[in-house]
């Protein structure tokens, strides 16, 4: 056993992501939408599009991004909602403060989802798994809402275990049962890995995490540059990322384009906060910050405004970012003039990095 194996296994990770989030708070709030095809976004009579749905309504094939228009095909039943935003944003903070009652080791991801640290956490509960159990169990009781969990010894198998058995789930993955589960995930699973790459993978017979980890680092180097050196180390479930909860976030972009014009600001946010995620996991992986966040906007006549604002601080935090673009957003006409596309940038940079192909890309929704 290497020193750095020994060093990952004595870490204590714990993943939370609540369960489809917007639509349960809704369901929630409104008891007669329970048991029942939740749309979270545009009116089915407008050019809106779907934020976000709930359980019922995924199976009928209903998902992120999609048209409002075409959801009502799939799903006449469903029931439309306009988002609220605030709320969803008070049910976030009172979940984080229950998080930091266990460790103050707490990286907020989004609105709806982070990582925990409970190696040395402040009930001093010996096992992670028995924090999650708590944590999961005081969020139904305190939010009448659920959530699930990944517990692992590092960040990016505690992520992909909290999507193991959703929704209300618990899945412990030991280092032990490390290389095991790796070997059987789709190579879609792993972080980095989009639409362009996946393709890029499974042309070169690359498909799961079994047969990532046959190829040598010196192949994937070559293949896919700097994240070569990753996708060899995280098939073997090696990743020393530690959880911080003040990251340092750089500065670089991006976009969604959607697929239908929108013109609800509620929907904007709610993509607006998939995409700071998105921009915070870059900054992390790129060890930078910067001092200015652009918020883009294309209206439906194909005109590209933005609105940035700069502060001493580095921007750190996606949820920093997501109020700033909730101030930038009511600075252009966005609301009552319909939206293609929506993207926001770090920039003034605190280090010098090198561009590349992810710099700025166009934001694949889940």
């Amino acid at each position: 056993m290497t020193q750095v194996t020994a060093a990952l296994k004595q870490r204590k990770i714990i993943h939370v992501d609540m369960d489809a989030f917007y639509a349960a708070v809704e369901q929630r709030d409104n008891p007669q939408l329970r048991g029942k095809p939740v749309i979270v976004g545009g009116d089915p009579g407008s050019r809106g599009v779907v934020a976000t749905c709930s359980y019922e309504a995924r199976q009928f094939g209903i998902h992120s991004a999609m048209s409002s228009v075409r959801a009502y095909r799939l799903c006449p039943q469903a029931v439309f909602v306009r988002p609220r935003f605030e709320a969803y944003r008070a049910v976030s903070i009172q979940i984080r403060e229950l998080f930091n009652e266990y460790t103050d080791l707490v990286e907020p991801l989004s609105l709806d989802e982070a990582f925990l640290d409970v190696t040395e956490n402040k009930p001093g509960i010996e096992f992670a798994t028995q924090v999650a159990r708590e944590i999961l169990s005081e969020i139904r009781k305190r939010t009448e809402l659920t959530a699930s969990a990944g517990v692992s010894y590092n960040k990016f198998l505690a992520k992909v275990a909290s999507d193991v058995n959703k929704p209300a789930g618990l899945t412990v993955v030991t280092p032990e049962q490390a290389q095991a589960f790796i070997a059987e995930l789709s190579v879609r699973r792993f972080h980095g890995v989009g639409r362009v790459t996946e393709k890029r993978m499974l042309a070169r017979g690359i498909a799961s995490g079994g047969d990532l980890r046959q190829r040598s680092e010196e192949e994937l180097q070559r293949l896919f540059g700097s994240s070569g050196p990753y996708f060899y180390n995280i098939a073997r479930g090696i990743d020393n990322r530690e959880v911080i909860p003040n990251r340092l976030r750089k500065s670089i972009g991006k976009e969604t384009t959607l697929d239908e014009d929108c013109v609800d600001k509620g929907e904007m946010m709610i993509i607006l906060d998939k995409v700071a995620k998105q921009v915070s996991e870059l900054l992390i992986s790129r060890k930078t910050s910067g001092l200015t966040l652009t918020l883009k906007v294309r209206y439906d006549d194909f005109q590209s405004v933005t609105r940035s604002h700069t502060q001493s601080e580095p921007i750190d935090d996606a949820g920093i970012m997501l109020d700033l673009a909730d101030t930038l957003l009511g600075k252009t006409e966005a609301g009552p003039r319909p939206v293609r596309l929506l993207g926001l940038t770090v920039s003034n940079l605190t280090t010098d990095i090198l561009l590349d192909e992810s710099a700025q890309m166009e934001l694949p929704f889940p």
